[in-house]
């Protein structure tokens, strides 16, 4: 779950990562003057989880005595169609040089891996591709509680060397919070010391109990009803929806869809041994996907019976076309279920797939 940067600002206040001075409001009649107090300039930055908020009109930088006229405007605004609903109201900081540095799992290794670059403030992702140079990188086994020295130097380089112990401290806070990242973009230096300008922490949804949080706000409402069913479910972006039992059959079959041209909706895997009601739930779920024009349920009986999962579909009552291949335990009963009823039932898993694809396309 990705926090909001106030969010992870407080975090950091926590290990003595030092941040701006500020305070968030929810409505611009809550400015209650504290802003005075961070001179005559400060920044308004809307709360929200995306990305470029800054191009996209998400953090204004004004005069002290314009907070609430600049923040009723910010309030009424929608950056990347996410309606503002919090605003961090921040001191300007003096800043001399711009960083970059961030923390994430390097999953070829299993280890985390520190980036950093000289080259702050700007995406990271654009500098990895034009100035490959410019990023300096090491690898650290979680086992150690700080960066150890040579490693240290070898990512500063020619940077000053006061930035260590804030790194040190960003890297204490990813392994104790348990991030997947945690990054400061950008960290700077400026006449009073070193601070984070900016702050994003990504916690790993399967800690969030362990870190007091329980409710993970990155979830649709569709996600939450997915995981309140124990379904194994992503939503991508397709026209076709698609239940499977096992991760590996549920993602060779997007596999198939993609090869054939056609555009996968979602990843659901309902699990083995899935009852009536739970492949009903399964194709329920997936029926309400917007943009979902044919549903293919491609499920192989071990511990599943079939004819408990034809009823299921049956149950379910989609609008959409359903395509089903079922194989293994009761697939005869289940088939005979399925025809009574003019189920498309193709016999192998390429046809059904070929199937749903024409369907989409139509």
């Amino acid at each position: 779950m990705k926090l909001l940067e106030y969010e992870a600002k407080d975090i950091f206040r926590e290990y003595n990562i030092p941040v701006a001075k500020g305070y968030t409001v929810t409505k611009a009649g809550e400015i209650d003057g504290r802003e005075k107090e961070f001179g005559d300039e400060i920044v308004l930055k809307a709360q929200i989880d995306v990305g470029g908020r800054g191009k996209a009109g998400g953090i204004i930088i004004t005069k002290t005595g314009d907070a609430m006229q600049e923040a009723s405007k910010l309030f009424t605004k929608e950056i990347k169609g996410i309606p503002v609903e919090k605003i961090l109201i921040e001191e300007k900081l003096p800043i001399l040089k711009e960083y970059y540095v961030s923390i994430t799992i390097d999953r070829s290794k299993k280890i985390p891996v520190i980036l950093f670059s000289s080259d702050g403030g700007v995406e990271i992702e654009e500098t990895a591709r034009t100035n490959p140079d410019a990023i300096q990188t090491v690898r650290i086994t979680p086992i150690l509680h700080e960066i150890p020295s040579f490693m240290m130097r070898r990512l500063l380089k020619d940077a000053p060397k006061e930035l260590a112990p804030v790194i040190n401290s960003l890297y204490r806070v990813f392994c104790e919070k348990d991030a997947l990242l945690a990054e400061i973009n950008p960290l700077v230096v400026t006449e009073k010391g070193i601070y984070a300008a900016d702050a994003k922490l990504v916690i790993d949804d399967n800690a969030l109990y362990r870190q007091g949080i329980k409710v993970n706000r990155d979830l649709t409402d569709r996600e939450r009803r997915a995981e309140e069913f124990g379904f194994s479910y992503v939503e991508l972006e397709g026209s076709i929806g698609v239940i499977g039992n096992g991760a590996g059959l549920t993602m060779s079959t997007l596999d198939l869809i993609e090869y054939y041209g056609g555009k996968a909706a979602n990843f659901l895997d309902v699990g083995g041994g899935a009852a009536r009601d739970r492949v009903c739930n399964a194709v329920q779920l997936v029926s309400e996907m917007p943009g979902v024009k044919v549903i293919v349920v491609n499920l192989l009986g071990g511990i599943t019976r079939c004819d408990e999962v034809a009823a299921g579909i049956i149950d379910a009552g989609v609008p959409q076309k359903v395509v089903v291949r079922l194989a293994g335990t009761n697939e005869h009963a289940g088939r005979e279920m399925l025809k009574e009823k003019g189920y498309d039932m193709p016999d192998t898993m390429e046809d059904a797939v070929k199937t749903a694809v024409e369907v989409a396309e139509e």
